[in-house]
């Protein structure tokens, strides 16, 4: 069935409107047309649309899941179902959706690359290889596979084949920025000289795409970084900040709101009334704090345990944060974290139960399993309703060095506060804030890992960890750079090596630049 299979005009209008941008006259258009044939799958699959680029997720899923219900044969709404299942991390339900619509066309190369892209997303990287590999003897120049290719080979540990991937993508898309910063992105790759200069030619052209632009400057300033050119390496990273901000949504005051709205509501009488709450699972490990603070580390260190499987950053605590507050809301503001205190004791047991549904498509049978989620530092007290025996980790670093590490840091997606040294200072600072409420609202709840004492000390502090988690001690996670495992996050490369500690003072090769962060930071003297 087509998009557009009832030729309606208004509908061509909402699918012009749609492609253009313009998202009240299509949702406009959309409810108008719906108004008048109530049962048109294919108003609804654009209205759909429109509702996920507002960030209306749930309004889409409704939409969709009626969509499927009136024509189960819409191979394009169940296609964008499960890609929706994926945004919101229902991995096995996404890959339910999509082996239904490869089942119906088996032909069609892009059903085959979204899944192989939930498998990677799920652990399941050689499978995901296999997909891209069968694909690419469709589409030999397909230069999109080639990179999906890269990064799956990446998250394995295959830096070569990686390398490999990522040259292929610029063979055969020259001007294509992502293939450049997924080189410099894991870490331990360095550009030759040609490289650099074609780097510098292309962000010099006046018809450089935007995305391709702040993706060429992030590797160029990790190019130049690596030769020692911190000046000249400090001005391509502001400078792939600084378009990067311009693409992203961030609002500090409002993240500031929400931290204050914790520590307002968040107080010990709150848990203290509901110290029965929750499902009483030991499994949950959660390693909170910011990214490039050392989770990663943290995590392989844990994952080389016999009892510990690692996973990836699991979005389900945000999620349910979110869902939680969308249905709760006062003139459009979230009720969350409030809405939880009309939450009974066996919903908080029930919202414990779907989390470890939703993790299990991640795990591998161990007794235990992890949650790198740096963002859940915000909702200790949920987890801690919900999961009240789950052990929790703040990965900490020296504020400096962990803000500017995230600086220089182009993520996929997310961490917007990331792209300017004074928005990245007082994210810091708020988290710091929160963290301190909740060591004083839930004491002993949390233990603070700091990376710098790893580095120092790593047996005594893996000792450490081990205890509060519950574990015994096993020599292997001190051999943790020889564990084998799928590792998602950017410093991949840099954990399949023994403890080093050059990055513990590299900031300092840029001091120079970071007045901005410090005075954010309150560290000018």
């Amino acid at each position: 069935m087509s998009l557009l299979a009832a030729g309606n005009l208004d509908l061509i209008k909402a699918a012009d409107a749609l492609f253009a941008g313009n998202l009240g006259v299509a949702e406009e258009l959309c409810r108008a047309l719906l108004r008048k044939e109530p049962r048109n799958v294919a108003a609804m699959r654009v209205l759909a649309e429109v509702a996920v680029r507002l960030d209306r997720v749930d309004d889409a899923e409704n939409l969709l899941e009626l969509c499927l219900e009136l024509a189960p044969g819409f191979h394009l709404a169940r296609a964008d179902y499960a890609k929706l299942l994926f945004r919101k991390q229902r991995l096995r339900e996404a890959l339910a959706e999509i082996d239904t619509v490869i089942d119906a066309e088996p032909d069609r190369p892009s059903w085959q690359l979204f899944k192989g892209m939930v498998l990677a997303q799920a652990g399941k990287t050689d499978d995901a290889i296999r997909i891209y590999d069968a694909v690419l003897q469709q589409q030999p120049t397909d230069f999109r596979t080639h990179l999906s290719r890269g990064h799956a080979q990446k998250t394995v540990g295959r830096s070569k084949e990686a390398i490999a991937a990522y040259r292929k993508t610029l063979e055969l898309q020259p001007t294509f920025g992502e293939a450049y910063w997924s080189l410099a992105n894991l870490k331990t790759f360095r550009f030759d000289d040609a490289d650099i200069a074609r780097m510098r030619e292309l962000l010099e052209s006046d018809d450089v795409a935007q995305e391709d632009f702040w993706h060429l400057s992030f590797a160029l300033g990790k190019a130049l970084e690596d030769k020692r050119q911190f000046d000249e390496s400090f001005r391509h990273y502001a400078a792939g900040n600084a378009a990067r901000r311009r693409g992203v949504h961030w609002d500090a005051d409002k993240h500031d709101s929400t931290v204050a709205k914790a520590v307002a509501f968040f107080r010990p009488e709150f848990f203290a009334a509901r110290r029965d709450s929750g499902n009483r699972s030991a499994a949950p490990i959660f390693i909170v704090g910011l990214p490039r603070a050392g989770s990663t580390l943290l995590e392989q260190i844990l994952s080389s345990h016999s009892q510990v499987d690692g996973t990836t950053e699991l979005p389900e605590v945000l999620s349910m944060a979110r869902r939680l507050g969308a249905a709760a809301t006062h003139r459009g503001t979230s009720l969350y974290p409030e809405v939880l205190a009309d939450l009974a004791l066996g919903d908080l047991d029930a919202l414990g139960a779907e989390y470890l549904e939703h993790s299990a498509i991640h795990r591998s049978g161990a007794a235990h399993f992890i949650d790198k989620m740096p963002n859940n530092f915000l909702h200790i007290g949920l987890i801690h309703l919900m999961l009240p025996n789950a052990k929790i980790l703040d990965a900490r670093r020296r504020p400096i060095a962990c803000c500017f590490a995230n600086f220089k840091q182009l993520f996929a997606h997310g961490q917007e506060f990331t792209y300017s040294l004074e928005e990245i200072g007082r994210y810091y600072r708020a988290y710091v804030a929160l963290m301190t409420h909740w060591d004083t609202v839930l004491p002993g709840r949390v233990l603070r890992v700091d990376y710098e004492a790893i580095v120092e000390n790593t047996e005594a502090e893996v000792r450490r960890v081990l205890d509060h988690c519950g574990l015994e001690f096993e020599p292997a996670c001190l051999q943790f750079h020889r564990t084998n495992r799928a590792i998602q996050t950017p410093s991949s490369e840099q954990v399949r090596q023994p403890i080093y500690t050059t990055a513990v003072e590299h900031w300092r090769n840029y001091e120079a630049h970071l007045l901005p962060l410090k005075q954010a930071l309150d560290e000018t003297s």
